[in-house]
């Protein structure tokens, strides 16, 4: 008697399970970068069917772990209820979706197209604007986190978009972070990511500025680092940050280059609305000075070296 009611609970378990596996929509993922490599990862293990790029250099690790391999955007697209971006910039996300055999060729209505890239507010506008005319909704939902956060699933995503859209891929974002918040129109999850940008950029300077004054004062550092965790100028920026500018480990976690692109984007917001910002755009200026200096590819807290350059310190 118990064997039998084991067994059907064991076949009403494998039925639900199959049940719910067939209901999983089909996600196509394009940009598997050193974030989204580990996000489209995430959701293979969550039982999603994923459709890739073949083109794309992390194509064969994908499809060994259950992926599908197609020719192009627009195939891509033709086979997949939701399509997820997380490319480098607007003019590559511009060209994924509105270039030869892109998305916008072959997306159908009533799929939803999330962008998790970081971009403009005003592109993602236009691609929300231009999605529309196909019955197609858009959701821009950049990152916050780096890549342990995509590695770990435990990203930040501020979504701009509608909200049942929204809702249709919220799962997706649960999956792939800690925390998912619509936070208004479509754009206004890129506009929520260039303040963070700004936020963090404005933090690394403050910390590099004050680490830099210690040191040539003779100031330890690393205790320094921990009173200053025990009072109101503790942040995570001061814990992770400060112990690399200690350690001197200036490998990258976010390079230089993409978050002087990501401050460009706020200056250019900035204009846009007519807000003057004067700390980001200094941040900005040391940011190109790092990269005339060959620095590019470092992580965003070798700000501190060109503090310590500027002080005497190299």
């Amino acid at each position: 008697m118990v064997s039998e009611v084991l067994a059907d609970w064991i076949n009403q378990s494998v039925n639900k399970h199959i049940d719910e596996q067939s209901t999983m929509k089909k996600i196509g993922f394009i940009g598997l970068g050193i974030m989204g490599k580990p996000m489209a990862l995430n959701l293979i293990k969550a039982g999603y069917a994923l459709n890739v790029l073949k083109s794309s250099s992390a194509a064969s690790e994908l499809e060994s772990n259950g992926a599908k391999l197609f020719e192009s955007s627009k195939a891509v697209a033709e086979n997949s209820d939701v399509v997820i971006t997380m490319l480098p910039d607007s003019p590559e996300v511009k060209k994924v979706v509105f270039g030869v055999e892109g998305v916008y060729e072959g997306i159908r209505s009533g799929t939803v197209f999330v962008d998790m890239s970081t971009i403009a507010p005003s592109a993602a506008r236009e691609i929300y604007d231009r999605l529309q005319e196909k019955g197609v909704e858009a959701i821009d939902a950049p990152v916050s986190g780096g890549q342990v956060g995509a590695e770990t699933g435990n990203l930040s995503i501020m979504c701009g978009g509608n909200q049942q859209a929204f809702e249709a891929v919220l799962p997706l974002f649960q999956v792939m972070g800690k925390s998912a918040v619509l936070i208004g129109d479509a754009g206004a999850g890129q506009m929520t990511k260039a303040c963070n940008q700004m936020i963090v950029g404005m933090t690394i300077q403050a910390v590099s500025e004050s680490f830099t004054l210690a040191k040539k004062a003779g100031v330890d550092l690393a205790k320094m680092r921990e009173a200053l965790l025990g009072g109101f100028a503790q942040s995570r920026i001061l814990d992770l940050h400060g112990q690399r500018i200690i350690d001197r480990n200036f490998n990258p976690g976010f390079k230089i280059k993409l978050h002087r692109k990501d401050m460009n984007i706020a200056l250019e917001a900035g204009k846009e609305f007519s807000v003057p910002l004067y700390g980001s755009a200094l941040v900005a200026s040391h940011m190109d000075a790092l990269l005339a200096l060959g620095n590019g590819e470092k992580d965003h807290s070798s700000i501190a070296l060109l503090m310590e350059k500027l002080s005497g310190l190299e």
